[in-house]
């Protein structure tokens, strides 16, 4: 059943002799539309690669039309309710299919989006080819050799999203799909014993945020020890250092 927002349209509801004029376009007649929906897995790394999760069928879309140079919008659970109509008055609208919900965060939770704008002539029919792509931020969590040996007392580290949505990530195998905004690292170390024999101290890591994810992009970052004479932390984003922190810094100001 087809769902209209405008107030003209409400009114034509308990008024069915007015004329629905927000429900037409620039064009006081139809044309057919149909639309063809594919679905692309891609990711953006440091290089591009393709991502292995659940991806919908068609069936699993919702479609939204809006029109771009009138007033018109209109809601449909599946591709199939628009497809028992299948006409659009002529004029320009802009199409949004979506399967998933970027709200449900977490292992395997792809949304997958996708956007396009067509024109429909009177009595013609339009094809519209769709590709809906992932809309999340994927982010994995990584620790080096390194790291694990010189924190051989253990640690854990945490994820938290923009939602508030907290998971685990001290040894993650699959990356998280989340919403594309600001997320943060939080974890706890304990450092190796000293030659005397003295328990491991405690540290609490420098929290790491990332302030402006972006949407199909996968992020391994990665948690790192360097001892050259000093042990230093360092935090990678795809390789990039992004932070590099004194861990003997940190335990003096730190520590338990």
């Amino acid at each position: 059943m087809r769902k209209f927002f405008t107030l003209a349209s409400l009114v034509a509801l308990s008024m069915v002799a007015c004329t629905n004029e927000e429900s037409k376009g620039e064009v006081n007649e139809k044309g057919s539309v149909n639309f063809d929906i594919s679905v692309k897995s891609d990711v953006e790394v440091t290089t591009r690669a393709n991502v292995s999760c659940t991806t919908p069928a068609v069936g699993d879309f919702n479609l939204k039309i809006e029109g771009v140079s009138h007033t018109y919008v209109e809601e449909y659970a599946t591709i199939a309710e628009f497809n028992e109509e299948n006409h659009l008055y002529g004029g320009k609208y802009k199409a949004t299919v979506t399967a998933g919900d970027i709200a449900e965060e977490g292992y395997d939770k792809a949304t997958f989006v996708g956007v396009k704008e067509f024109a429909v002539e009177a009595r013609q029919k339009t094809e519209v080819k769709i590709t809906a792509c992932i809309a999340n931020t994927l982010v994995k969590v990584e620790t080096t050799e390194a790291f694990n040996n010189y924190f051989v007392g253990g640690y854990s580290l945490e994820l938290t999203t923009n939602r508030g949505n907290k998971f685990d990530v001290t040894a993650q195998a699959e990356p998280l799909f989340i919403e594309p905004k600001t997320f943060a690292i939080n974890g706890t170390a304990v450092k190796q014993a000293n030659q005397s024999g003295a328990e491991g101290a405690t540290i609490t890591l420098p929290e790491y945020k990332m302030e402006n994810p972006q949407a199909q992009t996968y992020y391994t970052i990665k948690f790192d020890v360097k001892d050259a004479g000093r042990a230093t932390l360092e935090i990678t984003i795809n390789d990039d250092v992004v932070e590099s922190i004194d861990i003997e810094q940190e335990l003096n100001d730190n520590a338990q």
